[in-house]
């Protein structure tokens, strides 16, 4: 979240930087009217407790005489009666207020950043570079469902069966293929990359999902767990970047790199009749996350590592695709500026979205308290924090099935994934 203080004494800049995302700025004059009512209640209930701390001293003083003085301080002892009053109905106003924005300022996206172009969405997101040829073929190519059901290794209806739709029963060479994939990913970022592997929990509690800003916005995207303070996880970057909750870290120990691999689990509410069919859009899908904990100076630097660490999974697996910046209006609600890298799919003629690699600034670790302290300063601030896809696993192996296609419906291997085939139980 941003910065109380920064939203009062940058409104304007809030307000640009929110109506470049599409997105209504009443809210920001209701902020304004909201802080200036709780300054107000600031002032006055500061001069109350000044009056009363003066008239203490002066009632203590008047009871030690007789006749007027003892009268007197009757008098303003009654007087202080009805000014705790107003003192407890002002505190009471105040808490009122203070949680009213707090709400707020929850509810307000992070800026974007000045090099990130205005749009409205994603037709409006801008195309970096592009990466590889894609694959000429003999004949029509088929979308990877139908080279499944084919094959016989996605079963879509039985896993319907088993917890309805939008889910997917993976067989025989596509599950060695999952599997093999969250393998050849893992081993490339640890053993080239130098990110640090962690397996973490599957569930998360409302902190750690406020602290990555899926709670309060999002709440309707995620699996709730009847009767616990806990969801299923949308994405690792929940439990990872909240490792150094409520942590100080040592300047000399950043940036900070970390891989996981977990199963994700999403409502896609508001996504109804979209990408219904085959593995795009999935309530539960595999996937490999790249999270970075860095100083605010080099943030931007680790945004363009991690993507190009994202990119070399493709590569490797000679899979075409293009790199695009988000627009304003596609920018994910915690994110300054993010990197969509989009995979080649001739089986639909189209690019998917594969990885998405953001920075967020301070946003992240502001609302989980995420510190570090500098070399030779007493002072801490606050890390950067980054995250990005490396890769969607079920994405990637769709991507597979569909470039490696061949005439007479097998699939050829990447090369770089024969290891992983061969010489296995």
């Amino acid at each position: 979240m941003l910065e109380l203080r920064f939203i009062r004494e940058n409104i304007e800049l809030v307000k640009e930087k929110t109506a470049r995302r599409g997105q209504d700025t009443a809210k920001l004059d209701d902020f304004i009217e909201t802080d200036q009512r709780r300054l107000s209640i600031l002032t006055e209930v500061e001069g109350l407790k000044n009056r009363r701390n003066k008239v203490s001293k002066e009632v203590s003083l008047l009871k030690q005489g007789s006749g007027q003085d003892a009268a007197r301080a009757e008098s303003l002892i009654v007087e202080m009666r009805d000014t705790n009053q107003r003192i407890k109905e002002l505190d009471a106003e105040l808490n009122l207020i203070e949680q009213g924005l707090q709400t707020l300022v929850m509810s307000i996206p992070n800026l974007c950043d000045d090099s990130v172009p205005v749009g409205q969405n994603d037709s409006d997101n801008v195309e970096v570079w592009v990466w590889g040829e894609r694959p000429v073929f003999s004949f029509t190519p088929k979308p990877h469902w139908e080279i499944g059901e084919q094959l016989g290794i996605l079963d879509f209806d039985r896993a319907t069966k088993l917890a309805g739709t939008r889910f997917a029963l993976l067989k025989g060479f596509a599950s060695r293929l999952e599997r093999a994939l969250i393998n050849f990913m893992l081993d490339l970022h640890t053993q080239r990359h130098g990110y640090t592997e962690v397996l973490p929990p599957f569930l998360a509690n409302t902190a750690s999902l406020t602290a990555t800003g899926q709670l309060p916005k999002f709440a309707d995207d995620l699996f709730k767990i009847s009767d616990w303070d806990l969801y299923l996880i949308p994405t690792a970057e929940v439990p990872v970047t909240n490792i150094h909750r409520e942590e100080t870290l040592d300047e000399r120990d950043l940036p900070l790199c970390y891989v996981a691999y977990t199963p994700c689990f999403r409502s896609e509410a508001g996504s109804y009749g979209r990408d219904t069919r085959g593995l795009i859009r999935q309530h539960q899908f595999d996937k490999v996350e790249l999270v970075k904990f860095s100083t605010p100076e080099t943030s931007m630097e680790e945004l363009e590592k991690l993507l190009t660490d994202a990119e070399e999974v493709l590569q490797l697996l000679g899979l075409p695709y293009r790199v695009v910046t988000l627009c304003s209006g596609d920018l994910g609600f915690s994110s300054t500026k993010t990197y969509d890298i989009e995979v080649w799919l001739p089986g639909q003629d189209t690019y998917r979205e594969i990885s998405s690699c953001s920075n967020f600034l301070d946003f992240q670790a502001r609302r989980g308290s995420i510190r570090y302290r500098p070399e030779g300063q007493k002072k801490s601030r606050l890390v950067h924090t980054l995250n990005g896809s490396g890769l969607a696993v079920g994405r990637t192996l769709l991507a597979i099935l569909e470039n490696y296609q061949q005439e007479d419906g097998s699939v050829a291997l990447p090369e770089i994934l024969k290891p992983y085939f061969e010489n296995r139980f």
